[in-house]
């Protein structure tokens, strides 16, 4: 049966080379390709909010919980191992943090009512090309450490626009409100806009903690 996983880990062996792999970047990897289905996923949402699109997000976010619930029953269960467990679990936390804000977002969306703007339509794209820069520093993390530190900085990048993006949402946001309806709508857009700045801020961290793996054990 070729699952979504069975297919994300025949990626993950295409580009790693044939001699056995630290099934823990393994792990890490696997949960950084959940992370690009994700912003994928809410790219769509925005360009077309639906149920459907919404719960595409949902059921992605689900499914990567279950590789970072697996990889800590075998950090738990683990003596030893290649790099530093506190370093495997923050890596590990942060990327699923940016799938839950994205949970987050499409769901407070969706029950709000909460229609998307040109502003969110840009986060999301940020947020998604965050995703594919943290995928491809875990998928080069092992046998081309520089190569990973370089997608790391372009996803620290990222965090840094989106900081600029979100000042300058906020400031139209807020020149905007006439009457009270105008203020509801404020608000919503508001809470949306910084989940997106959270997302990618998590993004950010993921970054910082493949930038230290990189430093201290490559």
């Amino acid at each position: 049966m070729n699952t979504r996983l069975d297919r994300l880990r025949s990626r993950i062996r295409s580009v790693l080379p044939s001699r056995r792999a630290n099934h823990f970047i393994e792990r890490l990897t696997e949960q950084s390709a959940f992370l690009v289905e994700g912003g994928e996923a809410i790219v769509a949402y925005m360009d077309k909010p639906s149920k459907k699109n919404a719960q595409a997000v949902r059921k992605i976010e689900k499914e990567a919980d279950e590789i970072r619930r697996i990889l800590i029953d075998e950090l738990n269960r683990s003596f030893v191992t290649p790099i530093d467990r506190e370093d495997i679990f923050t890596l590990s936390r942060a990327l699923d943090d940016v799938l839950d804000y994205m949970d987050s977002i499409v769901n407070e969306m969706d029950i709000l009512d909460v229609k998307p703007t040109d502003h969110l339509l840009k986060m999301a794209q940020m947020l998604y090309d965050a995703s594919v820069e943290l995928h491809m520093a875990m998928e080069r993390l092992e046998h081309h450490p520089g190569v990973a530190e370089n997608h790391a900085v372009r996803a620290k990048t990222i965090d840094n626009q989106m900081d600029t993006l979100y000042a300058t949402a906020l400031a139209e946001l807020f020149r905007g409100p006439k009457n009270l309806d105008d203020i509801v709508v404020m608000l919503k857009l508001r809470e949306i806009y910084r989940h997106m700045l959270h997302a990618v801020g998590s993004s950010d961290i993921a970054a910082n903690a493949i930038s230290d793996i990189v430093v201290k054990f490559f």
